[in-house]
């Protein structure tokens, strides 16, 4: 064929081809997708900060060792409420027009996936403590400290963010650690890591091959016993929610955070306080050292049930003996809130 003769016709023909294909293969698919794949109503997109701290995320090769993709299998629920979507990454857009947004979904998990972390942990003191030095919070963390990111001075300036870390893990360190810009621009990105919630009528995806549950009866087969209502484990609710700050062993750490082992808080039999505190944070002890506690029953959507049995592991755990607390109790607590809020209101 002269085509084959002729390197013009040949070439033209090759990047015509190549055009097509593109087009067919890449482009419009890509169209069709940002069609469909809208972001979520209640998804926001990134601040300036949180975008700085993407590119440190980046930078510091974080991406190496955590994911961000929750998968539709049943050993993925850990990591959110629901398997992912692609309207999750929706809001994720080039750069510019030379350079394509980073896709952060990974393909290791060495540590833990991050895709809710912004509500499974929004306590910035624990994140900057996790950062200098991981094995201050998490002791069997293998994760590298990223102490780069602090620097030491002998006094801190008003709007200098102080990191309150226990003396064995200062080394010889004696001025006050201070967290950078760049700490605290990672940090506001890990914690705007948050799975949205789909909305109303959406289909939520459900969570693949995972284990049978099978109801318990009491005389004919498949008749569930009905008189057995659903248990909560506090040990696990309080491994999942609290135990990172407050530490498995409940004493916390020293200037970080407060015990809870022995605290007159837990040990009060009015447990209106320390409800209170659970659901709403805590900021009353600044003055000693420690940080702002988070809202971590609103953050992560804990039922009174949940909140009962996390309170009651508290009050029954590491030599603690106090008055345990009902369900009924809580929601009598929490319903109290929209009331105060209304009168605030008027």
């Amino acid at each position: 064929m002269e085509i084959y003769n002729n390197h013009k016709r040949l070439f033209g023909a090759a990047i015509i081809l190549f055009i097509a294909l593109t087009m067919f293969a890449a482009i419009l698919p890509a169209l069709n997708e940002e069609k469909t794949s809208t972001p979520l109503p209640g998804s926001k997109a990134l601040t300036a900060d949180e975008t700085a701290g993407k590119g440190i995320f980046i930078r510091e090769g974080c991406i190496a060792c955590h994911t961000q993709q929750v998968r539709d299998v049943d050993m993925d629920k850990v990591w959110g409420s629901r398997p992912g979507i692609a309207a999750d990454y929706a809001r994720i857009r080039r750069t510019d027009v030379w350079r394509n947004t980073a896709m952060l979904m990974g393909s290791e998990r060495t540590g833990p996936d991050l895709t809710n972390i912004g509500l499974r942990q929004s306590s910035q003191d624990w994140h900057l403590l996790h950062l200098y030095n991981p094995r201050s919070v998490v002791e069997q963390s293998i994760m590298p400290a990223y102490s780069w990111l602090f620097e030491v001075k002998d006094y801190a300036f008003p709007g200098d963010v102080v990191l309150h870390v226990p003396d064995e893990y200062r080394k010889g360190i004696t001025g006050q650690i201070v967290a950078t810009k760049e700490a605290l621009q990672l940090v506001a990105y890990l914690k705007s890591l948050k799975q949205t919630a789909l909305p109303d009528g959406k289909p939520t995806p459900i969570f693949l091959y995972g284990k049978d549950v099978k109801e318990s009866g009491t005389g004919k087969a498949g008749t569930a016993n009905k008189a057995s209502a659903p248990q909560f484990d506090g040990a696990a609710l309080y491994t999942a929610n609290c135990s990172s700050c407050h530490q498995p062993n409940g004493e916390g750490l020293v200037g970080a955070f407060p015990p809870l082992k022995g605290s007159k808080v837990v040990l009060d039999d009015n447990p209106e306080v320390q409800i209170t505190i659970v659901m709403k944070g805590y900021s009353g002890r600044i003055s000693e050292g420690y940080g702002v506690m988070p809202p971590v029953g609103i953050n992560n959507n804990l039922k009174p049930e949940e909140v009962a049995a996390i309170i009651n592991h508290e009050r029954s755990s590491w030599g603690n003996n106090a008055k345990q607390v009902t369900a009924d109790q809580v929601k009598k607590i929490i319903a109290s809130f929209k009331t105060d809020n209304s009168k605030t209101a008027k």
